[in-house]
């Protein structure tokens, strides 16, 4: 039977912050979901997100010193970075070029049929962005990426009863903002 290790958020940055290669292969195993998922949002190219996540866990080994627990949770420190690297990579000169050609060789290949668009998050993922981050991350999680509430609440830390709050205040401003 295999011990399952938990840290508290303080000790896994001190054992970061210590270069244990040990708490860093924990910090992968227990978020690398959690970040990939968001890089996929932004880089739609499964390829290019394992690479961006890759990238992402090398800075954060490389950076946890600059980690500041009075600015906000590890995990939302971590997002950023994931959603920083996701982002500039979409912006990356080689990247646009590339996307270029993609489309130009899809546009071959769907010239006779029709394309699928997926209608139904066109403008729901724009209304859940003027959501606070708080909320935001977690509709991102429960709604996008398909996360359960008690997975969620181990994924973040927090209390399940936290999570289901947040949620319901989350879905609560979406309605009013949906509302004509």
């Amino acid at each position: 039977m295999e011990v399952v290790t938990k840290y508290s958020e303080p000790e896994l940055v001190q054992l970061l912050r210590q270069r244990s290669r040990h708490v860093f292969s924990y910090l992968y195993d227990n978020y690398a979901g959690a970040l990939l998922s968001i890089i996929r949002n932004i880089v739609t190219d499964e390829e290019l997100a394992n690479d961006v996540l890759q990238e992402v866990f090398v800075k954060i080994w490389k950076q946890i010193d600059s980690y500041d627990s009075s600015k906000g949770r590890l995990f939302t420190w971590m997002l950023n970075i994931a959603r920083n690297a996701s982002i500039d990579t979409v912006r990356s000169k080689s990247f646009q070029n590339s996307r270029q050609n993609r489309e130009l060789t899809e546009d071959v290949h769907n010239a006779g049929g029709s394309s699928e668009t997926k209608t139904d998050h066109i403008g729901l993922r724009k209304l859940v962005h003027n959501l606070k981050e708080e909320y935001r991350v977690l509709v991102e999680l429960s709604y996008f990426q398909g996360y359960t509430q008690d997975e969620i609440a181990k994924m973040l830390n927090m209390p399940l009863g936290t999570v289901k709050t947040r949620l319901r205040t989350a879905l609560i401003q979406l309605r009013e903002i949906i509302k004509p």
